[in-house]
């Protein structure tokens, strides 16, 4: 606690009187984020970061696994949050990122005993589409490809199960929603984003490409 508790002390010493009047303006009107970003957990994550935005720009959805429940399914506040940033803050778009080293894309893959653990168990029953694919499609790569491959293809499973849900479902149809799917190395600094015309992620190079919203990947990165 005495990083955190030093932190506070600079944020509110340093940080926050150079940047008084913005914080007065965030408080003064209400939110206006630029997307949804839907990640995991991890605390080497830090979505602000690796995209370069400030307080305000990002809605931030976080979980072991940046997992996406399906409509109708009673998981926790996922579903009321992308219900409330397409319908009430008028977000249009969704970012769902995954990242390298994901504990929880290793724990399905390696099939890890979680009977003491409940909850978690039944929290990967969202994923139980990306254990299928990876043990049908990608059981012969080595482990550190085979995670790669497991995180990525868990993008586009949370992708579909995001699709089902009606206020996702009906602003694609419009035209008035762009989703992407993103995998963030954490070593190398990277970003690669799904393109659905060549079923693969690619570099992301500042000319953000719309992910489907059904996306099939076709052929393996790995």
């Amino acid at each position: 606690m005495e990083k955190i508790l030093n932190g506070v002390h600079r944020f509110r010493n340093e940080i926050y009187p150079q940047q008084r009047e913005r914080f007065i303006q965030l408080s003064q009107k209400k939110q206006k984020p630029t997307a949804l970003f839907i990640t995991c957990a991890d605390s080497r994550v830090d979505p602000n970061l690796i995209t370069g935005t400030e307080p305000g720009d990002l809605f931030i959805v976080r979980n072991a696994g940046n997992l996406v429940p399906p409509y109708g399914a009673q998981s926790g506040g996922e579903i009321a949050t992308v219900e409330y940033a397409l319908a009430v803050l008028g977000i249009k778009n969704i970012i769902v990122c995954g990242h390298s080293q994901c504990g929880a894309m290793q724990a399905i893959v390696e099939g890890t005993n979680l009977d003491e653990l409940p909850g978690v168990r039944g929290w990967f029953a969202h994923a139980e589409s990306t254990r299928q694919i990876v043990q049908h499609k990608y059981k012969h790569l080595p482990p550190e490809e085979l995670l790669v491959a497991a995180v990525e293809e868990n993008v586009l499973v949370q992708l579909n199960n995001l699709s089902t849900h009606p206020t996702v479902a009906a602003r694609l149809s419009m035209g008035e929603l762009k989703v992407f799917g993103w995998y963030y190395d954490i070593g190398s600094g990277k970003i690669r984003q799904y393109q659905q015309s060549s079923g693969v992620f690619k570099d992301l190079d500042g000319d953000p490409v719309a992910a489907s919203p059904l996306p099939v990947r076709t052929s393996s990165t790995v």
